[in-house]
């Protein structure tokens, strides 16, 4: 299944910019600029963007970080990363690397930011719940994760696209993620609050990590990949 996957997202990498504007009616990149922006990251800091796709957040983040910081977009697909490194090409500072959301090859409390956008309710099974542990554990200590996902569109074509697209992860699991968005991170994050974005047709969750790296049940997220 899991090949049969990566086959297809390298496949999709083909018109996914195209489908990913129509599904947000975001067809200018303003949205990703928006996320970007709320990461706060700045000249010379680090930032990372998990199922970073075609690179479209990540060309974004690299004008912020500049040449003297580090935006890094990790993904599955070689088929998505060599769109997004013809992309990034003339951008310094910009890394891809090939890996999966679940097991991010980095050190612990390394990051100023971490996103995702449009990417995390295609995640499978417990690799949601591992992808959560693993940014937690990449991120310094109070430093936002910000997950940027599709509000229930309005148009009848595209609504159906995404009712399937969440049913692709099993019906229980579609409910936890419409229901129980806020729930799942506060169970991470020490603090999460919901922002708005210009479009009206997305949302973005900021998590934030709480100091020295203690989550809300008091464990530290030092571990991992140290």
């Amino acid at each position: 299944m899991r090949r049969w996957r990566r086959a297809y997202y390298d496949q999709f990498s083909a018109v996914y910019d195209r489908f990913v504007a129509l599904h947000s009616s975001d067809r200018q990149g303003n949205l990703r600029a928006y996320l970007a922006e709320k990461t706060g990251v700045s000249s010379g800091q680090r930032a990372l963007d998990i199922c970073t796709g075609t690179g479209a957040v990540l060309k974004m983040l690299v004008d912020r970080t500049g040449p003297d910081g580090l935006a890094v977009g990790v993904d599955f697909s070689r088929g998505m990363l060599a769109v997004a490194k013809t992309k990034l090409a003339s951008r310094k500072g910009a890394f891809l690397v090939q890996a999966d959301a679940g097991h991010l090859p980095f050190k612990s409390n390394v990051f100023d930011a971490v996103t995702c956008a449009h990417a995390f309710y295609e995640l499978k099974g417990d690799t949601q719940d591992a992808c959560l542990k693993d940014v937690e554990r990449v991120l310094k200590t109070s430093k936002p994760f910000l997950m940027m996902e599709h509000e229930l569109p309005r148009h009848r074509l595209i609504r159906l696209l995404f009712y399937i697209r969440l049913l692709s992860m099993g019906a229980k699991r579609a409910f936890q993620i419409l229901k129980k968005e806020k729930e799942r991170l506060e169970s991470h994050f020490e603090s999460v609050r919901k922002l708005p974005t210009p479009s009206g047709n997305s949302k973005i969750w900021v998590g934030i990590v709480g100091r020295d790296g203690k989550r809300p049940d008091g464990a530290t997220s030092s571990g991992g990949n140290n």
